[in-house]
């Protein structure tokens, strides 16, 4: 796989670092940061500097009794830490330990699963399986949509996607991918927020796959 070309937004990955992007944008990132060494330098910058800004602030005031407790806590038998199963061992290990069930119908040439997140079970996220020259239903998005190509490649408007390349657009963009002619494209994308469907073919299709 060749060296990404399109990476989430500096302020995606700041938020990535600081733990606040929301889970289903988070593993999209987080696949994008497995195959690409320019947006993990970016991650590790951001974690630097949060770390430096932590080792400016003003110490806080323990409680009285915060020295026993932690005496305590030292006593007690360490926690028994379980490994989580490897469930789709194909996958990107950020992907590798959810479940991901089996490919679903949505119309010829484009099928859809829903990676499981035992920590989000509402965050939309999917993954989407698109036939070679087919068009993805026109759509924008009441948040921020992060898409992550897998394989294959893609077009819009906007520019030319291949996989490990990370898509980010904002409410403000409509757009309509096609699939490259020369084989079918699968995509990781995840909303903050829902899709705005265009037209009634798209809108038909959105309470199938929920996003």
């Amino acid at each position: 796989m060749k060296t990404p070309s399109h990476h989430p937004t500096d302020e995606s990955l700041a938020r990535y670092s600081a733990g606040t992007l929301d889970a289903g944008p988070r593993l999209v990132v987080a696949v994008h940061a497995n195959g690409c060494p320019h947006c993990r330098g970016r991650i590790r910058s951001l974690e630097a500097a949060g770390g430096a800004l932590l080792q400016d602030l003003e110490p806080a005031a323990l409680s009285t009794n915060a020295f026993a407790r932690t005496l305590e806590r030292l006593d007690q038998p360490a926690p028994r830490i379980v490994a989580p199963p490897v469930l789709a061992p194909d996958m990107p290990s950020p992907l590798r330990h959810y479940p991901l069930g089996p490919w679903r119908f949505v119309h010829p040439g484009l099928r859809w699963r829903r990676p499981a997140l035992p920590e989000a079970p509402d965050a939309n996220v999917i993954m989407l399986k698109v036939a070679a020259g087919q068009r993805v239903p026109e759509h924008g998005h009441t948040g921020t949509e992060y898409t992550q190509v897998m394989a294959g490649g893609f077009s819009d408007r906007f520019g030319h996607y291949v996989a490990g390349d990370c898509i980010e657009m904002d409410e403000d963009v409509d757009h309509q991918p096609v699939v490259d002619l020369d084989g079918e494209c699968i995509v990781l994308a995840a909303v903050e927020g829902r899709l705005r469907l265009r037209f009634w073919l798209g809108r038909m299709f959105q309470p199938l796959i929920g996003i």
